[in-house]
């Protein structure tokens, strides 16, 4: 494991020896791969659905778990051409959104509104207190859980916004509480600069769900490609993707988007016949390629060949490749997430989240599960109690969230 030290390869809590056969990011892969949170990404949804008269087991649309899949892939690959550790730079991509709660960013929102009291929600700072708490697998010398107890390079690789939450920031990755386990991930870190580890990370997260969003949406038929070729659509596109995506302007994103969509593996149409189905599947290869060899050239120019790992160098991407990205999320956004039907279901998705948490604020802790109980039980405050139960709350299944619902309230949304 060159580029990586004895300091790198500790864990939080000591451990009994273990079979020298596995290097200790291996190990560390496997605890993320076997543990609840991850197996429960496979019931949250990424961002497209599908009617179920629409559904098949031809295609389905993505989920949490299959993009922190593809994510973990193309991260995988993208650190191996650097010299990173290959199972570290996976671990991390398969543990960026481990914290994410039922219904996604939206039920992230309503749960940071209920959980004011204790500090607020944000799925980033779940996905650490996941990984160093909530997660069934080890315990600290005073008993306390130290989750799957990772090494002090995992935890850093898979954490994008390493600071407690601050005015004006709408990201951080650390609640309060949780500052003891961050103090030691972040020991000796250069301030707030995230680890190499972690940028490749954060850009495989970005680089799969602007390109996967993108084909789950011309398979569900809210995007289309003829509409990408009209002036004014894709003026529209742009705009939105300049208020929420980037910081450049409209002007500067059209003349993007063009030189984009001019490139040759932008098939003609889409109407789901397998060659057109073969075009896309092209179309997605060449965008994710084309995103990472951009940042692979970029950094190794800067860098030279490596190996680059933990804070000998940073990710570069350039900026047209950043701002195609955005692009492809602006893309998303403007067909997708504003249709009318959409903003109707997460308008009830809030209420349902909001009404979870309520109810089991009422009747806790009997109705929450028995490891959430017992953090009820050892919170000495309210907040620490409020906490337990968004804890309960945001580790549902859209699914479960649903369930649950309907059994403690008897209705449905």
């Amino acid at each position: 494991m060159t580029g990586y030290t004895e300091r790198d390869r500790e864990r939080w809590a000591d451990e009994p020896p273990k079979r020298r056969e596995r290097t200790p990011f291996e190990r560390d892969r496997a605890r993320v791969l076997h543990s609840a949170a991850l197996r429960r990404l496979a019931a949250k949804t990424q961002v497209v659905e599908l009617a179920a008269s629409d559904r098949s087991d031809h295609y389905s649309p993505r989920t949490r778990l299959t993009h922190s899949l593809e994510c973990a892939q193309i991260g995988r690959e993208l650190g191996k051409a650097f010299g990173c550790d290959p199972d570290l730079t996976e671990v991390a991509c398969l543990s960026h959104d481990l914290g994410h709660p039922p219904f996604g960013h939206n039920g992230e929102a309503v749960l940071d509104q209920v959980a004011a009291a204790c500090g607020g929600f944000e799925g980033n700072a779940q996905s650490l207190r996941l990984l160093t708490r909530l997660e069934a697998k080890s315990f600290a010398a005073d008993g306390s859980s130290a989750g799957l107890n990772l090494t002090r390079a995992a935890l850093d690789a898979a954490m994008k916004y390493p600071w407690t939450r601050r005015e004006g920031d709408r990201k951080y990755g650390v609640y309060e509480d949780d500052r003891p386990v961050s103090a030691w991930v972040r020991d000796h870190a250069p301030g707030e600069r995230l680890c190499f580890e972690a940028q490749v990370m954060d850009w495989s997260d970005d680089v799969a769900y602007s390109v996967h969003d993108l084909e789950d949406g011309l398979h569900a038929g809210h995007v289309r490609l003829d509409a990408l070729a009209d002036p004014a659509e894709r003026r529209a596109v742009c705009a939105l993707t300049a208020s929420l995506y980037c910081d450049a302007s409209p002007d500067e994103l059209e003349e993007r988007f063009a030189a984009l969509l001019a490139e040759p593996y932008w098939p003609p149409r889409f109407d789901g016949t397998l060659r057109t189905l073969a075009a896309l599947k092209n179309l997605t290869s060449e965008l994710i390629g084309r995103f990472c060899r951009a940042a692979e050239d970029a950094t190794h120019a800067a860098y030279g060949e490596g190996p680059l790992t933990r804070y000998a160098a940073d990710l570069i991407v350039p900026r047209e490749q950043r701002l195609e990205c955005a692009l492809l999320k602006g893309v998303a956004a403007h067909y997708v997430m504003r249709r009318e039907s959409h903003a109707k279901t997460q308008e009830g998705q809030r209420e349902m989240i909001a009404e979870l948490v309520e109810a089991l604020s009422a009747d806790a802790p009997h109705r929450l599960a028995p490891v959430f109980r017992d953090f009820h039980a050892a919170a000495t405050d309210d907040a620490g109690r409020l906490r337990a139960i968004v804890d309960q709350v945001a580790s549902l299944t859209d699914t479960a969230a649903s369930a649950w619902h309907h059994e403690i309230l008897g209705r449905n949304h």
